[in-house]
């Protein structure tokens, strides 16, 4: 954490020099000391400074400065730093001035030049003023800040982008948060420039790209190699693992995704059944170790990037990026994952990123605090999501088609929703209207049974309705089955064009897809158990697969 910093201004080298040493030689190891004779100047630096997360302790300004008054100065200073104390350096003279800032900007001391001996009457006074202000300080959030309104899509974008790269950030909502509005004035932007991410190093930007978010964040490298052993598409929890292994085993290894590690997986709140940590861990920290542990090893992460096709050249992989690189692999494990299915009703896509949302609980959570919430799904996931939701909202209400939980979802979270008291799981019900104006107000859903309709107030909507394979782009005469999940292994066999498409005197291995040294693992492949541990197993597996294919090339 950066030290508080004490800013004196005046225009006078001379008096500036000697008010800076006997700060510096108090209250060095305490303090930042900032000094300059331009009031212009210190007003331009202060917006850096508040755009980067310093704090500004104390302002001591000269009252007579040519540029401006120092009264004036602390009218625009106290703007940007309304906690800050404020001492005025006058001359004897000045009295009239200094009644004028007592009431103008509650000036806390005006100090008389020459102040000599600064032992008796410099430090008594600043260490009081110091002290007071110390007892009110908090320390101001050193990180990425994002402004803009609560329900907009492209605000829940990059929240959820960076809640999935596990890149600290603050919200500020503009139209609950007052600083929202001084960051917004600070840095001469209006509400029409929503969203604002301003960044660690006190660059600014409004309505910015993913990409561009990522370039800034450091999290969009080059790529280092022409040519790598193998390259993972996808760092879901079976990427992640390919990844570990791979690069642990000295493979060149390359993992491209496209959003945020992690897969639906990363937005867990709890994963309780995963082997090793009795007490359970998000998704969002088993990414976190998972990401480390890979580059750790050598492994290169490439994101946001999106692949477009995948073709073959000279027994080599060619990878297609979305924004046109090309990345050279002997081998290629595809681990792209699912996406959620989009729900079909009324009003829904109307409000998506506004109230209704995909997975996305633990980016959203907050907003719903004391208020009523639903969760659409059986599954865990909307099982988990749930149960996260209840420590915030004031009722989660989890909608569901069938009679009750016990087919679809673990016994160990059915009895956790049974046990909290602010669920409830409607049965024989679903969603048939969303509702509002800018964002979601109500939902109306029908009973399956009796056909009743009821509409309710809602604050949020989950979607967790199962999920169809991420495999759009997929090419190279790979074989998918009538769902879109990747066929690997012997299953291909069960495919009429599988002998007019595999070549090789071989069968395929368990996880080769009918394209010779691309392989599948995780959900994106058809038969998954669709459970975080068999994707990390599968994800370990195909790089033992890669190995035996390297050495047949």
């Amino acid at each position: 954490m950066n030290k508080p910093i004490i800013f004196s201004i005046d225009d006078d080298p001379q008096v500036l020099r000697a008010i800076s040493r006997d700060l510096k030689s108090q209250y060095n190891s305490e303090y930042k000391i900032i000094s300059t004779t331009s009031a212009n100047e210190a007003l331009e630096a202060l917006t850096d400074l508040k755009n980067s997360g310093d704090t500004v302790a104390m302002f001591l300004v000269d009252q007579r400065m040519p540029e401006m008054e120092g009264v004036d100065f602390l009218q625009r200073a106290i703007k940007i730093y309304p906690e800050a104390k404020r001492v005025l350096l006058t001359a004897y003279s000045d009295t009239v001035a200094a009644i004028k800032a007592i009431n103008v900007v509650q000036l806390d001391y005006y100090l008389t030049k020459p102040w000599n001996p600064p032992e008796e009457k410099l430090y008594p006074v600043i260490n009081d003023l110091l002290d007071d202000w110390q007892s009110h300080y908090t320390p101001d959030f050193k990180g990425i800040k994002l402004i803009g309104y609560q329900f907009s899509p492209k605000s829940h974008e990059i929240k959820d982008y960076l809640a999935g790269n596990l890149i600290p950030y603050r919200w500020f909502d503009i139209e609950s948060n007052p600083e929202a509005k001084t960051l917004l004035e600070v840095n001469n932007m209006s509400n029409h420039d929503l969203p604002v991410i301003i960044f660690e190093d006190g660059a600014c930007s409004c309505m910015p790209t993913i990409r561009q978010i990522a370039d800034k964040a450091g999290l969009n490298p080059q790529i280092k190699n022409d040519i790598y052993d193998v390259v993972i598409i996808g760092a879901g929890p079976a990427g992640l693992a390919a990844a570990v292994y791979g690069s642990s085993e000295g493979l060149k290894t390359l993992l491209i995704e496209r959003r945020a590690p992690g897969g639906q997986a990363g937005t867990s709140s709890r994963i309780e059944n995963y082997l090793g940590f009795p007490a359970g861990l998000s998704g969002a920290d088993l990414t976190r170790r998972a990401i480390s542990q890979a580059t750790r090893l050598g492994a290169q992460f490439l994101s946001p990037h999106a692949v477009k096709e995948i073709r073959q050249k000279d027994g080599y992989k060619k990878i297609i990026l979305d924004d046109g690189p090309e990345v050279v692999s002997r081998a290629v494990v595809i681990t792209t994952g699912v996406d959620y299915r989009k729900l079909e009703v009324k009003g829904v896509e109307n409000f998506t990123g506004a109230g209704i949302y995909y997975g996305a609980a633990t980016t959203e959570a907050s907003a719903c605090k004391d208020k009523s919430v639903f969760v659409i799904g059986g599954g865990n996931s909307a099982g988990q999501a749930a149960m996260y939701l209840s420590k915030f909202a004031e009722k989660v209400n989890i909608i569901i088609r069938r009679e009750d939980l016990t087919s679809t979802m673990s016994a160990y979270l059915i009895e956790q929703i049974r046990l909290s008291p602010n669920i409830e799981v409607m049965g024989n019900t679903e969603i048939c209207e969303a509702i509002g104006h800018n964002y979601l107000e109500q939902l109306t859903f029908t009973n399956i049974k009796t056909k009743e309709k009821n509409t309710y107030d809602a604050a949020a909507l989950y979607i967790f309705i199962g999920a169809k394979p991420y495999t759009d782009w997929v090419g190279l005469d790979i074989i998918k089955n009538d769902k879109e999940f990747i066929e690997t292994g012997r299953d291909l066999a069960t495919h009429d064009n599988f002998p007019k498409v595999w070549k090789l005197k071989r069968d395929p291995y368990l996880l080769e897809t009918s394209c010779p040294g691309v392989f599948a693992a995780g959900d994106v492949r058809a038969g998954a158990m669709n459970r975080v541990a068999s994707a990390v197993g599968e994800g370990s597996m195909a790089i033992s697969f890669v190995h035996k294919y390297l050495a047949e090339v």
